[in-house]
């Protein structure tokens, strides 16, 4: 063997030696089949989440019973009214000059039933002297009745001209604070069919309401007098929290989704809280304290192969009882438990054999090994070490 061969030949035995020295001592990581997760105690919030619009408890609709031109202007937006202050004027030409017709046509009526009157007092006493016939007599006293009615008429219609006079002065129903003005000075108003909307008064901004749309598969969980925590956007993350109060029974139906309308009470004593902001609300359904906490991964994961035990005949099957595995080893157990209140995370062990420290199996840790060729890689590369040490995290209140 020549020189060359044999360095060639100690180049490779070397590089062989190398590489057996450098596998001794880094071995493989330990693969665990499984992603696991620690069983522990905690806090837990059920919670049901909708929008709604944010509006004063009341509002009170301020119109007019008269048509007319508006003269003069005394609110205007955010102005705070006390009940009986002049919010408007409207031009009073019109309605004085029909009060005055209406005057002048009952003087008219009272002097002819003065005139009538006196004449069924003369026609009394003739009749009892066979002067005048009984018909005449009759006859007189009809056109004195008639005469009177129709002053009481005229009397009707002046009151109503002078109410229509009055009338033409709008003013506060209520106190409170004006959030909407739609008229301005020169704006004709006419109350023809419906009454037009001249002011809207809020009562007390220091009380707000929630219109609160809730899908009908939520509604069953929502009762009168519950919690709800809601935030608003102009306040980033600040807590508001309010009770419900009503459940509104007229449904409403967008696109085949059904809602209800929940109107929920809130404490507005620093004016934060303005007409019109959306909010985003949690209906609080239930609030566990330092309960078993499962992860609600695990409700997902079944080992291969694994089949359900079939219940015994004529036994009703509890929609709150699930499986999940425990590690135990390395091999995965079943658990039968019971669940309770549930969040985006975790779900509260009601009952079953899991208590905090297990390993509970939320996922597979081995990824299947394609097989293939010799250009498939090293084994190791498709594994991956999903050992996860941390406990199951859930929405603390």
């Amino acid at each position: 063997m020549t020189r060359r061969r044999w360095i060639v030949l100690g180049v490779i035995l070397a590089g062989v030696a190398g590489w057996l020295l450098w596998r001794a001592l880094n071995p493989p990581p330990v693969i665990d089949p499984y992603k696991t997760a620690a069983i522990a105690r905690g806090d837990l919030t059920e919670e049901i989440t909708a929008n709604g619009v944010i509006n004063p408890v009341r509002v009170v609709s301020v119109g007019t019973q008269v048509s007319g031109t508006v003269q003069s202007l005394y609110a205007d937006f955010n102005d705070r009214v006390v009940a009986g202050q002049i919010l408007l004027r409207l031009d009073p030409a019109l309605f004085i000059s029909q009060l005055q017709s209406s005057q002048a046509s009952l003087a008219n009526a009272r002097a002819t039933a003065a005139l009538q009157a006196a004449n069924a007092r003369r026609a009394a006493e003739l009749v009892t002297r066979d002067y005048i016939s009984r018909q005449d007599y009759e006859t007189t006293l009809a056109s004195a009745k008639t005469s009177a009615a129709s002053v009481a008429q005229a009397e009707a219609r002046v009151r109503l001209d002078a109410a229509n006079l009055e009338f033409s002065v709008i003013r506060s129903p209520v106190s409170g604070i004006v959030i909407s003005r739609q008229i301005d000075i020169g704006q004709t108003v006419a109350a023809a069919f419906s009454t037009p909307t001249l002011f809207q008064i809020a009562r007390d901004l220091t009380q707000m309401q929630i219109e609160a749309s809730v899908a009908e598969a939520d509604i069953a969980r929502v009762k009168p007098g519950q919690a709800v925590n809601f935030t608003v956007d102009a306040y980033g993350a600040r807590q508001f929290r309010g009770t419900v109060q009503q459940i509104r029974l007229n449904p409403t139906t967008q696109q085949n989704v059904v809602t209800y309308t929940v109107i929920v009470m809130a404490a507005n004593p620093d004016g934060a809280l303005l007409p019109g902001m959306t909010a985003n609300a949690s209906f609080i359904v239930a609030e566990k304290r330092n309960v078993v906490l499962l992860p609600n991964a695990a409700l997902s994961f079944k080992p291969e192969g694994w089949k359900p035990v079939r219940a015994a005949r004529n036994r009703p099957r509890d929609p709150d009882e699930v499986t999940v595995f425990v590690e135990v080893g390395d091999k995965a157990e079943p658990r039968q438990l019971k669940l309770g209140a549930s969040d985006s995370d975790a779900s509260e062990v009601v009952a079953g054999p899991l208590k905090p420290g297990d390993r509970i199996i939320t996922g597979k840790g081995v990824e299947d090994v394609k097989k293939g060729g010799i250009f498939s890689g090293p084994p190791e590369s498709k594994y991956k070490n999903a050992k996860d040490d941390t406990t199951s995290t859930t929405r603390r209140r």
